[in-house]
């Protein structure tokens, strides 16, 4: 089966879509970048230099430094399917991380948002 595109489509092509996502609730970049890193491990730098490099969602959670070990807490529906659901491990990271970001454009609070 081949590759869902999504896979090898650049996560600095979709980050900004994110923060616009956010912002549109009254959330900001700063937040964005908050639920960012405290999913993948990478710290501020870090994220910076993914987006510039262009890097897609196979080498940016590849490249991750740790994925946040509650992730495993991240439950719920995006775009119709179950997060802990799904089954390749690749694609249930980029729906955690949708799933963040709708909790954020949605008004939750970041200390629930960040499963504390």
């Amino acid at each position: 089966m081949p590759a869902h595109p999504i896979f090898k489509t650049a996560f600095a092509k979709v980050y900004p879509l994110y923060v616009q996502k956010a912002e549109r609730k009254h959330r900001t970049k700063a937040e964005v970048d908050d639920v960012i890193r405290w999913l993948t491990g990478y710290d501020q730098a870090g994220l910076e230099r993914q987006i510039a490099q262009g890097n897609n969602f196979e080498t940016f959670f590849a490249q991750a430094p740790a994925m946040n070990p509650n992730t495993s807490l991240i439950t719920g529906v995006v775009c119709g399917v179950r997060v802990e659901a799904v089954e390749d491990p690749l694609m249930q990271r980029i729906r955690c991380l949708d799933k963040l970001i709708d909790e954020l454009a949605k008004g939750r609070k970041m200390e629930k948002i960040l499963r504390q």
